[in-house]
């Protein structure tokens, strides 16, 4: 079939795209406005691949969407285009209200026109898949998890527009009977993170010889996922998911962020030693803390696991090392993406 996928150039987008591509017979349909965060580059061999469509437009441009619809008649749309950094959004929050709410806004109304011709077989096939975070639903204390019945709490710009944009998907189901599916991830790593993310940050700033910048005293609790498993639980949840319903998906990894950034440390010492001698942690360097900084996320993904038999595949260290050594070789397309 033919499966639209917005923000396909993005971090997650791009992974779900080569994923489509090797593992399916779907045709896919890219909309992507190629923003700092969007490269044709993490595409691979995607960007040649007969079944791969990109449109290079902005969601929140309603004849653009209207047009790719009515050529390529998908019968799946999975939204996943969005401004997504939190330390942007605290200085230009306009961008984030624009593509998140106006952005999703606009994309579900041309979904709902488009839902509107399909016939009854149609119809019963379409799905609507919104992407989002558990970042709308505010910090955690020291214990407890985020569920699909946890109260939203957004408290940065990022959050609150990414919250704004879930319950408009999930209005459009009730209002219109358009066949939505939402998703609220942990925070995500891997290959092909644009160099902003604290991961990538620490990775090239340790192979710089720079201070590493951890934020407060690092004690802020993140749940990490890599992006191969969110993609698996993407397409189980497209495939196999109850319309109007809500999965959540974590990675059962929580981790406060200085031990996250040891554990780099570590595996740079064992494959980049420091030609000083001395070990990369020495480089840590605590910063001021951001407005608004939530403690700590934490999911509990039973629910996907109980309904849709999805686990994940890739253990937090088994991940980390991997991606560690995924940007050691390709400090290549680091340098090509943060170009200006």
């Amino acid at each position: 079939m033919n499966v639209l996928v917005t923000g396909g150039c993005g971090f997650i987008g791009s992974a779900l795209v080569r994923n489509l591509l090797r593992q399916t017979d779907w045709t896919v349909v890219n909309i992507d406005c190629l923003t700092y965060a969007g490269h044709v580059e993490s595409l691979e061999e995607g960007l040649e691949h007969p079944r791969h469509h990109l449109i290079r437009k902005h969601i929140a441009d309603r004849e653009a969407m209207d047009a790719a619809f009515a050529e390529f008649q998908p019968m799946a749309v999975m939204h996943l285009a969005a401004e997504s950094h939190v330390d942007r959004s605290l200085t230009g929050p306009a961008e984030f209200i624009h593509t998140n709410i106006l952005g999703t806004y606009t994309l579900l109304e041309a979904a709902r026109s488009h839902f509107g011709k399909l016939d009854a077989a149609g119809k019963a096939k379409f799905r609507f898949l919104h992407v989002s975070t558990d970042e709308v639903f505010g910090a955690l204390g020291p214990t407890g998890q985020f569920t699909e019945e946890t109260r939203y709490d957004p408290h940065s710009p990022y959050s609150a527009s990414k919250a704004s944009a879930d319950h408009l998907a999930r209005a459009w189901h009730h209002s219109y009977g358009l066949p939505v599916l939402v998703t609220n991830c942990s925070n995500n790593y891997g290959p092909f993170q644009f160099p902003e993310k604290l991961i990538p940050v620490v990775i090239r700033k340790a192979l710089a010889e720079q201070p590493i910048p951890v934020y407060a005293k690092g004690e802020n609790v993140r749940d990490w996922l890599h992006v191969d498993d969110h993609v698996s639980a993407l397409l189980r949840v497209l495939n196999a998911g109850q319309i109007g319903e809500t999965y959540a998906i974590g990675g059962r990894a929580e981790v406060r962020n200085i031990d996250l950034v040891q554990v780099i440390c570590e595996v740079l010492d064992e494959l980049r030693p420091r030609s000083s001698g001395t070990k990369h942690a020495e480089l840590i360097s605590f910063v001021s803390d951001r407005p608004g900084h939530d403690f700590r996320y934490a999911i509990d993904c039973s629910k996907i696991e109980r309904e849709l038999g999805w686990k994940q595949s890739v253990t937090f260290r088994e991940g980390m090392r991997s991606t560690v050594e995924w940007y050691l070789a390709n400090q290549t397309w680091v340098e090509a993406v943060l170009k200006p």
